[in-house]
């Protein structure tokens, strides 16, 4: 497995592959790898005959500079986990290798972008944008690999992609959960004990408030009032939207497909947690 830190000697590695016919896959990070990140990685590996993972924490989609700074940075233990899933290069690049000059592209493709997270994180899907199109200009890969669990990012990059006429398809991957049914992330390992389990909480009301037979609106108002009801955790926004075009419905016949987007904030810091869950 290779392990390259600059731009050039990315496109050269990847160029003596293109020219033996051989297909890329690209699974974008930013590091504190986990099993979540790895299901992505096997799955590019059985797909194509090159994989490359980014690990790079992307300053420009963090609203909060205190977030950027308590994300987790676990490089050498990214690197073994990427190597025992079969990665063939690692991009971990600095800051100043992505940015030497301020990105100062805008993107816009509302409401995609500007409801739920783009409405409480101004900037954050600029900033999304911004570095996964530098990535996808740098791999050209054939395929690019995306965790479910950021639901509304995975439909954000779907446009832009269309939007610059990236010739590449976008891959959702599924939802990994632990046991207790919370979603990986790698904001879970800045939690306690306490809180980790207090945490489980969020897809276990999502998921019963599935069973319950309530209206849209009903159905939002259970699944705040039962969350806020427990010490430790806060509703920021729960919106039950199309899962295509991500506006919000009134009523389960108002589209094909429906999505309960959630962000919970968790314990004293508090950390910030995002899940999903399918209605329809």
């Amino acid at each position: 497995m290779e392990v390259i830190n600059n731009i050039k000697q990315l496109r050269e590695s990847l160029a003596k592959h293109r020219k033996e016919g051989r297909s890329v896959g690209l699974v974008p990070t930013m590091g504190a790898l986990h099993e979540g990140h790895a299901s992505l990685v096997r799955r590019s590996v059985e797909e194509n005959d090159v994989t490359v993972v980014s690990v790079f924490l992307n300053p420009t989609q963090f609203n909060d500079p205190k977030d950027l700074e308590r994300y987790p940075r676990t490089l050498d233990a990214d690197c073994r986990l990427l190597e025992e899933c079969g990665a063939d290069i690692v991009f971990a690049p600095t800051v100043k290798e992505i940015y030497p000059e301020p990105d100062t592209r805008q993107f816009s493709y509302p409401p995609t972008d500007s409801v739920m997270e783009g409405a409480m994180r101004p900037g954050h899907f600029n900033g999304v944008c911004q570095i996964v199109s530098k990535l996808f200009m740098y791999v050209e890969p054939d395929r690019a690999y995306f965790g479910e669990k950021d639901y509304q990012q995975i439909a954000v990059i779907r446009r832009m992609a269309e939007d610059l006429g990236f010739k590449l398809e976008i891959v959702p991957c599924p939802v990994i959960r632990q046991e207790d049914g919370l979603a990986m992330s790698s904001r879970n390992t800045l939690l306690s004990a306490k809180e980790r389990k207090t945490a489980a909480n969020i897809y276990r009301v999502m998921n019963e408030s599935r069973s319950l037979g309530l209206s849209v609106q009903q159905t939002h108002d259970y699944v705040v009032s039962e969350l806020n009801g427990i010490d430790g955790l806060e509703v920021q926004y729960f919106s039950i939207v199309d899962g295509d075009t991500l506006a919000d419905v009134g009523s389960w016949d108002d589209a094909p497909s429906i999505v309960g987007c959630i962000t919970v904030f968790c314990g004293k810091k508090p950390i910030r947690l995002i899940d999903h869950i399918r209605y329809k």
